[in-house]
């Protein structure tokens, strides 16, 4: 290691001071009693940076993948971490320097880098076919053993994939097991082209279906019901001379709308409609269901720009307090002939990283869990610094089928990762089972992993699973019982 991080919020504190490990623990330490039906593997992937940026500085979303699993059984829980080995970490550990410029900016990176694959592998992990998947949506999947997380290489479904950019957030419809899955950019940088694909458990492509937006944009999540696709493209536009040029790769727009795209899944792409809706940032999709020809999307909406790395061409970016932020019910009436969509707000507090229980995706459902902000609240900034980006105070169940949310704060001194959620038993009523999240120990410097009963949120923790390490803020994460472990 010959120089050190930047001084820079995206290298310090708690949160994002890179860890830069791999490793095991066995049998964590535990206080309170782990429910022995907690039975599977929570995985989840960090963007963690090996080397200091070659610009630099840098954003967080352009650090290397480590993927982080813990391993539940018997009321037992084990540790392990290994970074995703990506074409571009193995040229950089070669080099021992980081070769890579900006974020999804190819023409940035060092020349003898440019023939390699781009991905970090960073965004999201799942399982599928037998194969632990990192996801980065500007590239395939990296394939991992999802045993010993070793890694396999890009994975094209076996020459697949048409696309060379893949979703980082992918489906599984519960009905059949099927991954429902996107690219965007799917013609190359900067096109306005989006390919949709249903592939089995097996890996057998079924559909694929083929689409061109307005314009090119990102669309980091989707929806999808039993008879409908939707693509949400956010005002964060890409532009191809712009990244020639040594540009970034997404621009925000402030005069664009909102645009959904909908096609049907069994259509061919040409009944694609294009809903509209005012300029603000779509968050992650909760979840989404048809009914008689309306589809409801729930999604967090806030009204402008929050990625201030991404800001508009003359450099601004609106400070976070003059931004409104909701969970959103969205309704679009495939019934009529119009272009406009009804948003409703579900919650009154800015929330992210929402999750359900995963046997209802693409259908009726009522639970809903998030991590949430509450500004009122306590903060030891006196002793911690400025709260950080990406600092939610609160773990929150939202029933959207009657309004009621229950709503968990931890302390002044802690916030949370992405929730998940495991089922008490695979025949349990919907949103019966267990919320586990990453807890950050901003003060301590450690982070602990914390169980709660999902229908009982606001009770607090009946575990907390102490790791005597600090994990950097990690990104998205799902469950894996340990019955399709073991088939695997």
């Amino acid at each position: 290691m010959t120089r050190l991080f930047p001084a820079t919020p995206e290298f310090t504190g708690a949160l994002y001071k890179p860890a830069r490990f791999e490793g095991e623990i066995y049998d964590l330490e535990v206080d309170g009693t782990v429910p022995e039906e907690i039975y599977g593997t929570f995985f989840q992937v960090a963007p963690d940076p090996q080397y200091p940026p070659m610009l630099g500085d840098d954003i967080f979303f352009n650090g290397d993948g480590a993927i982080t699993a813990f391993t539940f059984k018997n009321g037992h829980v084990d540790f392990k971490r290994r970074y995703v080995m990506t074409e571009r970490l193995k040229a950089q550990r070669e080099a021992r320097v980081s070769l890579y410029g900006k974020y999804r900016n190819p023409y940035t990176n060092d020349p003898s880098v440019r023939a390699l694959n781009n991905s970090t592998a960073n965004t999201n992990v799942i399982v599928h076919g037998g194969k632990l998947l990192a996801l980065k949506e500007d590239s395939a999947p990296y394939a991992l053993d999802p045993v010993t997380m070793e890694t396999i290489g890009l994975w094209d479904f076996n020459g697949q994939l048409s696309s060379p950019t893949f979703t980082a957030h992918p489906k599984i419809d519960p009905a059949n097991g099927d991954l429902l899955c996107f690219g965007y950019e799917a013609r190359g940088e900067a096109t306005p082209d989006i390919v949709y694909y249903e592939i089995d458990s097996s890996g057998r492509k079924k559909r694929e279906t083929w689409i061109v937006a307005p314009y090119a944009a990102m669309i980091h999540d989707f929806a999808v019901t039993e008879n409908y696709v939707i693509f949400p493209l956010m005002p964060l536009t890409s532009d191809l001379e712009r990244m020639k040029s040594g540009g970034r790769h997404f621009q925000w727009q402030p005069g664009l709308d909102q645009l959904f795209g909908v096609i049907r899944r069994d259509g061919d792409g040409r009944d694609v409609r294009w809903f509209k809706a005012p300029n603000g940032f779509q968050g992650h999709t909760l979840n989404a269901f048809d009914d008689r020809g309306r589809i409801f999307i729930d999604m967090p909406i806030t009204s402008g720009n929050i990625f201030y790395f991404f800001p508009q061409e003359d450099g601004t970016v609106p400070p976070p307090e003059t931004l409104a932020s909701n969970m959103m019910r969205l309704t679009f009436d495939m019934n009529s002939a119009g272009h406009g969509l009804e948003m409703t707000p579900l919650t009154h507090f800015p929330c992210e990283f929402p999750r359900s229980d995963d046997r209802y995706m693409g259908r009726q459902y009522s639970h809903g869990f998030v991590i949430a902000m509450d500004p009122s609240k306590p903060f030891n900034e006196e002793r911690i610094g400025p709260r950080p980006f990406q600092f939610f105070n609160q773990l929150a169940h939202i029933n959207v089928s009657n309004g009621r949310t229950k709503t968990w704060f931890a302390d002044d001194q802690s916030c949370f990762q992405e929730p998940i959620f495991v089922p008490k038993g695979p025949d349990a009523p919907e949103g019966v089972g267990y919320v586990i999240a990453l807890c950050n120990r901003l003060l301590e410097q450690t982070t602990d992993v914390l169980i709660l009963d999902a229908q009982h949120l606001e009770d607090g923790p009946i575990a907390t699973v102490k790791l005597p390490i600090r994990l950097r803020m990690s990104l998205h994460g799902n469950w894996v019982p340990g019955a399709v472990l073991k088939a695997s």
